[in-house]
């Protein structure tokens, strides 16, 4: 590869570059979040006509991903990172004025997208920029994700809450995204592949492997989201107006053990930090279900998100270092399989909690995190 964007630029600064990378797309996918009662009740939609549109999104990230690792390749990670930034800044302000649901759909469909092209992206950027450092980075970059999902949350809900009419309160958001990408856009990488790269590729060999444990630990993460709230409802009895308590104590637990995280993976390895957060996972787990009571459940909430914290950044790094496909292939194949494992989640779960129960499904939760730990003989790269 070679560089052929000549942009002063430092290894330090390169990663604090990354670091505002996985910060802008947190951000703004969570800016959406709060505005969606307004964008139903704009868009005159029911619950079902919501659940269809909201599904663009889903369906605008799973197209984008596998092009991005090709765009990338050949035009570098800045330009790709920068068009998708601008991308979703222009569609954000649209979600909150669409005034019916094809309008809606369609920058859903954009604003997916953008974020999906970035997410696989930043992940290309990060790997060469860790490997690079010679040291472990990729959990702490990762932490900057979570970092502006609460931030972007806290600010919207904070403007809409403070009267902000939903389109300045986005306005606002894209300020604060225009502003990071301004400072940093200049210190992302402009490397570009001489090759050819074709646009998709499958995932094999151990890029295959990699993928299915994205696929099971983004499926946890999404478990947490979307039924977390539930299982405290109708499971341990708790009002359900504290229920999202569960969701709070995992995604700050995660944030704090991804900042954490660098220094544990450089002390112990890679892999035993894998075995040892798929065991406090399905620790975790196991204490959601058999807790007697909310308090030492919401500790299993705790847990999880302890135990889940480093397994994807270990796998973006394991991406890196592989050799059965080229990186620019194998980091977006990664982020579709595990994407692919938060839009899926919600309806596996429900499917096995109908048929069964919602402790029965949390159980095969439980053990499909726990073959993450035995996965780990495989994954040595």
């Amino acid at each position: 590869m070679q560089d052929r964007t000549r942009v002063p630029s430092t290894p330090s600064l390169q990663q604090h570059a990354t670091r505002a990378a996985f910060f802008m797309p947190g951000f703004a996918i969570a800016a959406w979040a709060p505005l969606v009662p307004f964008a139903k009740a704009r868009a005159g939609l029911d619950e079902a006509m919501l659940g269809m549109v909201l599904l663009c999104l889903g369906a605008g990230s799973l197209l984008a991903m596998p092009m991005a690792g090709a765009l990338a390749a050949r035009q570098g990670c800045r330009r790709v990172m920068l068009a998708a930034m601008l991308a979703a800044c222009a569609a954000l302000p649209v979600l909150a004025i669409a005034p019916n649901a094809v309008v809606l759909g369609l920058a859903l469909f954009v604003f997916g997208a953008a974020i999906g092209a970035m997410d696989c992206t930043m992940n290309l950027q990060a790997v060469v920029v860790e490997r690079e450092s010679g040291r472990a980075l990729m959990s702490g970059f990762h932490a900057f994700y979570s970092i502006g999902g609460f931030a972007g949350a806290a600010a919207m809900t904070a403007l809409l809450s403070a009267g902000a009419v939903p389109v300045w309160a986005c306005v606002a958001a894209v300020v604060v995204v225009l502003a990071l990408v301004g400072v940093a856009f200049r210190h992302w990488r402009g490397e570009r592949v001489d090759s050819d790269v074709p646009a998709f590729a499958w995932p094999r060999g151990i890029v295959l492997l990699v993928g299915v444990v994205c696929f099971v630990m983004f499926l946890a993460e999404g478990a947490m989201l979307d039924w977390g709230a539930v299982f405290l409802d109708q499971a341990k009895d708790m009002d359900p107006a504290r229920a999202g308590l569960g969701y709070v104590a995992f995604s700050l637990a995660m944030t704090v053990a991804r900042l954490t995280g660098d220094g544990v993976v450089q002390a112990v390895g890679a892999m035993r930090a894998v075995v040892a957060g798929a065991l406090v996972a399905f620790a975790g787990f196991a204490v959601i279900v058999l807790a007697p009571g909310v308090t030492v459940a919401l500790l299993g909430f705790v847990l999880v998100g302890i135990g889940c914290a480093n397994i994807v950044p270990v796998m973006f790094t394991a991406a890196g270092r592989q050799t059965a496909m080229p990186e620019s292939l194998a980091i977006p194949a990664i982020s579709t399989l595990g994407y692919a494992g938060v839009l899926a989640g919600p309806a596996l779960i429900g499917f096995v909690a109908h048929g069964t129960s919602l402790q029965f499904a949390f159980w095969c939760l439980a053990f499909s995190v726990l073959g993450v730990a035995l996965a780990t003989r495989w994954l040595r790269v």
